[in-house]
């Protein structure tokens, strides 16, 4: 089978190559999923001990406002300089309060008045219990860090202390202002001391909601605090185990991951039987297109694509042997028109038809294939000269030839060949295949149902014309084109009158290439209106060089055509500052054929700008007289191929003295072209033609050429015989 080596991958390659990505995108689909779990634990972890340690402090505030309060109740309802105050602050068995009443809430009381002297008082229910008398006898250390730092009056300040293994908190206040009536006399300070005790620290705690709390000066590992920053004594701390959530969190996300994870592989191997069974199907249809594979589907041959590899295996063994071959491109002659005229369905008729017929003329040897709507392709084995395929092409010319029955119908088509031959021609697949295309269309230009062998001119023609294509934009761009120019002279005194710009392309491989082998592609590539604006543009600026000359230039039809001709050409001339009357545009009679009123629109805006108009090839179209009556030019051109026949037929005779005539009694000038001879020269001049151009005078040359003709009045006359007789040894046709 043809395409037997192009198989795709067996099925455990495919299945490979498809559960591989799967099963990647699930991995990390996963961890990013406990990625993101281990995120969001570790984030609510943290906002969980913050919101603790908010609660805490909260708690923590309260107690000490409870303290600033009783503060306040004291110094509102007791006289603290009373005797009652002071002896029961001596009585060594004072009574004891409960602590959570709201009267004994505090260790001691005293007051510091301004001598610096401290005052220790006894109110109802502050004497300290027992577990608070241990500190008493360092009091007088701690307040004196308020009387340093004295209370603005009628306010209050207070103070974590931190002494001897103890937090105390000191609330201090003024007791002047009619508030502290009672209580105040001048210059007194008013100080509540109050130790935090285990019971203090755990009621706090409770109050946050918080696991048990201690005070601790350096918590133990895992524990989280809240620091007591005290005036005196260091940091103290609160500190506490937190329960974080993500401790009863991570069990059930180990069931949740070992759940996703038994999701996924049963998903895998859902994934793998669906692509098992996709390769096997993949596998069967490969099968089944094989033998589809590389067919013309219209026709059951071997398609584009299988007839250039058969052709590089063909090319590879005739090396091996010495064999030669034959390429034969064939192409139906007219099949258009059997399409037009009998339908699509006649035409794929006669495409079958003519198939089967090659198909018979072959050996087993050869090859036979349909490269795309009328057109075939032979590989000839076993040839050694040019007759083995000639004899081949006559062979299949007459089989197609015969009329083919469609029902009541008889269709008769032709086929045109082109035929290349290996090694003669090339050994190279894609140089054969050109050339063949070469040979084909040489064949159908040569008059169709016919052969043609590649020759080497027609090769060189082809490549000549790919170069074209290839370097013409550029050329145009980097200014790399000339213009030469031919004269226009006055038949009476030779004078110099106009000179016609030709185009030239100096190639740097292929040498001066002629207009003729560039126009026609430039108009094809749509390079036309690039290159003409190219032409007008030099032509006007080496105009300058010669007043009182004018200059004749060729506008084909495309660039007539064109919507912004017009301005175009009057922009050129403007820039230029050239008289717009030195510019005589040449036109053909198919310009104004095609669409007469826009053609005729556009001249009457030439002509009023002053830009002369001359209608070339005169007399070689079917409607000139006409289209002269209608159209407003000053020139009329007699073609040269008039002058030619002159010479032998009395038939262009008077045609030409008809042309001269006519064109005299419209008040046209009358120009003939091709003027080679005397004796032309001598017919013209009888005639009363007004201008001649040809080798008898000058051939085309550059801009500096016609610097020194211009600059030798006469020197044409003087110089006829020279250059008619490098007219004889050289071309005789002008561009």
């Amino acid at each position: 089978m043809l395409f037997s080596g192009f198989r795709i991958a067996r099925p455990a390659a495919l299945i490979g190559r498809l559960l591989w990505p799967i099963a990647l995108i699930v991995v990390a689909v996963i961890a990013g999923m406990l990625l993101a779990l281990v995120y969001m634990s570790d984030s609510i972890d943290e906002w969980s001990v913050a919101e603790h340690r908010h609660r805490l402090a909260e708690a923590l505030a309260i107690h000490k406002r409870k303290v600033e309060q009783r503060l306040d109740t004291i110094l509102a309802t007791t006289d603290l300089n009373s005797p009652e105050v002071s002896r029961a602050a001596s009585l060594p068995d004072a009574p004891q309060d409960d602590r959570s009443a709201p009267s004994g809430i505090f260790d001691a009381l005293i007051i510091a008045d301004g001598s610096h002297s401290i005052r220790p008082v006894a109110v109802a229910g502050t004497a300290p219990t027992a577990d608070r008398r241990d500190g008493s006898e360092s009091l007088e250390a701690l307040v004196r860090f308020f009387i340093a730092n004295p209370p603005i009056p009628g306010q209050a300040i207070d103070h974590f202390v931190y002494h001897d293994g103890a937090v105390y908190l000191l609330v201090a206040k003024d007791a002047r202002g009619p508030t502290f009536a009672v209580a105040g006399t001048a210059g007194q300070t008013v100080i509540i001391i109050y130790r935090y005790t285990i019971g203090d620290i755990e009621a706090i705690g409770r109050a946050a909601g918080s696991a048990p709390v201690t005070l601790a000066r350096q918590p133990a590992p895992g524990h989280q605090i809240l620091p007591i920053k005290a005036s005196l004594g260091g940091v103290m701390s609160l500190a506490w185990q937190p329960s974080l959530p993500s401790e009863d969190v991570w069990p059930r996300l180990a069931v949740i991951v070992a759940l996703t994870s038994i999701i996924a592989l049963i998903a895998l191997a859902a994934v793998w039987l669906v692509a098992r069974r996709m390769a096997y199907d993949q596998i069967r249809m490969q099968d089944l297109s094989g033998l589809l594979a590389g067919q013309d589907t219209l026709s059951g041959l071997p398609d584009r694509l299988s007839f250039s590899m058969r052709l590089e295996q063909e090319l590879a063994r005739g090396q091996r042997s010495g064999e030669g071959l034959a390429v034969l491109f064939l192409d139906i002659d007219r099949f258009k028109d059997v399409n037009d005229i009998y339908g699509h369905a006649v035409g794929d008729n006669v495409i079958r038809v003519v198939a089967q017929r090659l198909s018979n003329l072959l050996r087993g040897a050869d090859t036979l294939a349909k490269l795309g709507g009328d057109e075939f392709a032979i590989i000839q084995t076993g040839v050694s000269a040019h007759h083995d395929a000639e004899a081949l092409c006559r062979r299949i010319l007459e089989a197609v030839k015969k009329p083919i029955e469609m029902g009541d119908t008889l269709v008769s088509v032709g086929v045109s060949i082109g035929i290349v031959l290996s090694p003669q021609n090339s050994t190279d697949r894609e140089t054969l295949l050109r050339l063949a295309d070469t040979a084909l269309y040489q064949a159908k230009n040569g008059g169709r149902n016919r052969f043609s062998f590649v020759e080497r001119q027609m090769d060189e023609a082809l490549r000549l014309r790919k170069v074209v294509e290839d370097d013409l934009r550029k050329a145009i761009e980097n200014d790399e084109l000339v213009l030469h120019y031919q004269p226009q002279v006055e038949i009476d005194n030779y004078g110099v009158v106009a000179v016609e710009a030709l185009v030239r392309w100096p190639h740097r491989e292929h040498g001066l290439i002629a207009p003729q082998k560039f126009i026609a592609i430039a108009e094809e590539r749509g390079l036309i209106i690039a290159l003409g604006e190219w032409v007008l543009r030099r032509a006007c600026a080496d105009a300058k060089r010669w007043p009182g000359v004018r200059i004749a230039i060729n506008v084909s039809a495309i660039q007539f055509r064109h919507r912004d001709f017009v301005s175009d050409v009057m922009r050129i001339i403007t820039e230029s500052g050239i008289d717009p009357t030195r510019i005589e545009l040449e036109l053909t009679e198919s310009v104004v054929v095609e669409d007469a009123d826009a053609a005729e629109e556009a001249m009457i805006e030439l002509r009023a700008h002053g830009v002369r108009l001359a209608l070339d090839d005169f007399g070689t179209g079917y409607s000139s007289l006409i289209y002269l009556r209608r159209f407003a030019f000053d020139k009329i051109k007699i073609d040269r191929s008039f002058l030619e026949a002159a010479e032998t037929t009395g038939e262009s005779a008077i045609l030409i003295h008809s042309i001269v005539h006519l064109g005299r009694a419209l008040g046209l000038t009358v120009t003939a072209e091709g003027v080679e001879t005397q004796e032309q020269l001598e017919f013209l001049r009888a005639l009363g033609c007004h201008e001649l151009q040809g080798y008898l005078f000058s051939k085309p040359v550059t801009a500096e050429e016609i610097d020194e003709l211009l600059a030798q009045p006469g020197v044409l006359q003087e110089h006829q015989p020279t250059l008619v007789k490098k007219v004889a040894q050289g071309s005789k046709s002008a561009p």
